[in-house]
């Protein structure tokens, strides 16, 4: 033993002395994707054509990178991947019987952690709660907080001990779901502030882990400068800025690519990335650890890898075929036929087929006054003949449910003026735009014309008669002429009108900062809920009639006509080169 004990002595003397002269260098490899939203595999399911992005390419990116770090690479996802295309729909709410497929293939390809997102919330607790129990990781979730017993539902963070270096993970998520979802699907939780839990989070991981790296993993992006009623639904960067002791924050929520250092009030770099939506790039990130013996020094470097070029992994498109043809099944079923194309480009200027297709299906569906709705996808078309299952997440995007509100008929007026106001200007002239519009970049140094707001806030109503004056102020646009049926519009009596839950619950602020409700008073609002998701309700309308000719309401326009028209040819073309 006292052999041994010298031998041993003796090498760690040698390592000290190597280490004086050639630092030991550790470089560990992390991974983030973000926002992926059901997709899985190259081909868009609802187009039913080829698709960019997939966790199939990003399998082939992730594995070349584990050839070279091995056990030193660290796989992350940062929520919002239980909705989108139909593969995770079918998976969630389809086929409960079978292990789902989200779980599956993040354990397929080893992914080390998961942070919980706003529209994995959204699917409700029998779905996450199930994704949860499958997947061979932690889902992190430091902000939820189960209400019964004051501590977080999920797992707060993880740390990971790498060649004796220690990377600690913090997961949060943004707050403001209860300004978007109904309380039945988070029921027993509560969403903490950001900031706060950040700050008290780091100073635990400080004292209980002692790490080399804090890693923050934050479902939320970085304009904090738009509230979400009283949330702060964006607080990456001011928890980067502000709370000094995380090295990295990985942002996710608003798609927005982002890649870059930003100073702490310490004046510490915070490499901070976004990877975007629907799994097009990686976030890469390199720590190079050195130690020569007496001091540990890091450093980091980034970047934001595009996979749009890389080759699906073959192992993973043989390993998922079987769920891969049973989704390709499920959205070739046929629900219908229409006589009309419907496409959402006309939405942005007056009445459209799309739009109030919708509209027209709210009302007979749920029996109400007036209906509510917006243009869910900027740009989508349902062409004339059969209507397929894969159509519908085209005519519907996301998981909403229908409710019925009490509305009083100034609170619809409110409502609509609000509406208009975010998404018109005030035109003193033909030439001016009709729409409020931005450029944003595309790439390649090019940019191209959006909206300053997304299209699902893009509210008209149907079951009245109004004209919306672009020549007129905030709060003055709108003129309620009548109800549909030609009997008068009374601003005090009380109607019923039908909405999207996401609205309902106060999503994009129309009802509270538009119509005037308190946030904490819209569920008194609420008369009916459906317990299933409204694109199912759709589905079975269709089916139930089986032929379907829809039709433009008329039943709002924009004045002056002359002004309009001309506004909207030339900004077609800007929104639709």
């Amino acid at each position: 033993m006292k052999h041994i004990l010298i031998i041993v002595i003796m090498i760690a003397s040698s390592l000290i002395s190597a280490m004086a002269t050639k630092p030991d260098v550790t470089k560990i490899k992390i991974l983030q994707t973000s926002d992926v939203h059901g997709n899985f595999f190259p081909y868009d399911f609802i187009n039913r054509c080829p698709g960019s992005g997939s966790l199939a390419r990003i399998h082939t990116y992730v594995e070349n990178q584990r050839k070279i770090y091995g056990d030193n690479l660290i796989l992350i996802d940062n929520g919002d991947i239980l909705q989108g295309q139909p593969t995770v729909y079918y998976y969630n709410f389809i086929n409960t019987n079978t292990p789902h497929i989200c779980a599956e293939m993040l354990n397929f390809m080893g992914y080390d952690l998961g942070n919980m997102g706003n529209h994995d919330i959204e699917t409700g607790h029998n779905v996450y709660d199930r994704w949860i129990e499958q997947c061979n990781f932690p889902i992190l979730g430091a902000n939820i907080i189960d209400t019964a017993t004051g501590k977080p539902y999920l797992t707060p963070y993880k740390t990971f001990e790498r060649n004796g270096y220690k990377i600690a993970v913090l997961g949060l998520i943004t707050p403001a779901i209860p300004a978007w979802l109904p309380e039945t699907l988070w029921s027993g939780l509560r969403f903490d502030d950001m900031e706060e839990s950040a700050r008290k989070w780091v100073k635990n991981i400080q004292d209980n882990e002692n790490p080399d790296i804090i890693i923050g993993v934050f479902h939320s992006g970085r304009d904090s400068s738009k509230k979400t009623g009283k949330w702060n639904e964006n607080a990456s960067l001011d928890i980067a800025r502000n709370i000094p002791g995380f090295d990295i924050v990985l942002m996710g929520h608003d798609h927005q690519l982002f890649c870059q250092q930003i100073k702490s009030t310490n004046n510490k770099n915070v490499a901070t990335l976004n990877p975007g939506g629907g799994a097009n790039y990686i976030s890469d990130i390199t720590i190079t650890f050195t130690n020569d013996g007496k001091t540990k020094d890091s450093t980091i470097e980034i970047q934001m890898v595009s996979i749009k070029d890389i080759e699906p992994s073959q192992a993973f498109m043989n390993h998922f075929k079987s769920q891969y043809n049973d989704v390709e099944k499920f959205v070739l079923q046929k629900i219908g036929t229409i006589t009309e194309k419907l496409d959402t480009r006309q939405a942005y200027f007056g009445p459209s087929t799309f739009v109030d297709f919708i509209h027209s299906l709210q009302l007979s569906i749920s029996g109400a006054d007036i209906s509510f709705a917006a243009p869910l996808s900027f740009d989508a078309t349902i062409n004339k003949g059969d209507i397929y299952m894969s159509d519908m997440f085209n005519l519907y995007k996301y998981e909403n449910m229908l409710y019925v509100m009490n509305l009083t008929g100034k609170e619809i007026k409110d409502y609509l003026e609000y509406s208009y106001y975010i998404w018109t200007n005030q035109m003193t002239g033909p030439n001016d735009n009709l729409l409020k519009l931005k450029e944003a970049p595309t790439g390649d140094d090019k940019s191209r014309s959006v909206f300053v707001y997304p299209s699902y806030n893009f509210d008209s109503a149907a079951g009245i008669i109004y004209t919306v004056d672009v020549t007129k102020p905030k709060g003055e646009k709108i003129t309620i002429i009548s109800l549909a049926d030609g009997t008068p519009f009374d601003p005090n009596r009380m109607y019923r009108v039908a909405l999207n839950s996401y609205r309902g619950n106060g999503g994009g602020e129309i009802l509270t900062k538009g119509a005037g409700i308190p946030q904490d008073q819209l569920a008194s609002r609420i008369v009916s809920a459906t317990d299933k998701d409204l694109r199912y309700y759709l589905m079975e309308y269709i089916k139930q009639k089986g032929t379907l000719t829809p039709q433009a309401l008329n039943q709002w326009k924009f004045i002056p006509e002359e002004w309009a028209k001309k506004a909207a040819e030339r900004e077609y073309k800007l929104l639709f080169p």
